[in-house]
């Protein structure tokens, strides 16, 4: 069974909350999922310059460590959270190689 983390939306109409959710990659949107990871309102209220994320941090390794793949979305709020490594940190281009590491023609 592939398992995807992904949202699921939730709430009425111009107050949507979104649940971090680990499912079944074939079931549709709002499936019932395996497990719920977290929680994300991106409304701000009043008095209030930052957005939250409530999260559980260990089972969301856990299920990344089982072999499940993050949604985009999901995988973007990972890196801003500190829970996934960023892909620009990771991947280093074949431009940026030490000077000392490129071989020279014997002569």
């Amino acid at each position: 069974m592939a398992v995807r983390i992904r949202m699921a939306v939730h709430g009425v109409r111009n107050s949507r909350i979104f649940h971090i959710v680990a499912v079944n990659q074939r079931q549709r949107r709002n499936a019932k999922p395996i497990e719920l990871l977290g929680v994300y309102n991106p409304r701000l209220k009043p008095g209030e310059n930052t957005k939250t994320i409530e999260w559980s941090v260990q089972r969301i390794q856990y299920w990344l460590n089982v072999g499940a793949t993050p949604s985009r979305t999901v995988s973007k709020l990972l890196e801003m959270g500190g829970v996934l490594p960023s892909h620009a940190s990771t991947t280093a281009s074949p431009s940026l190689e030490p000077a000392s590491a490129v071989s020279q023609p014997a002569s």
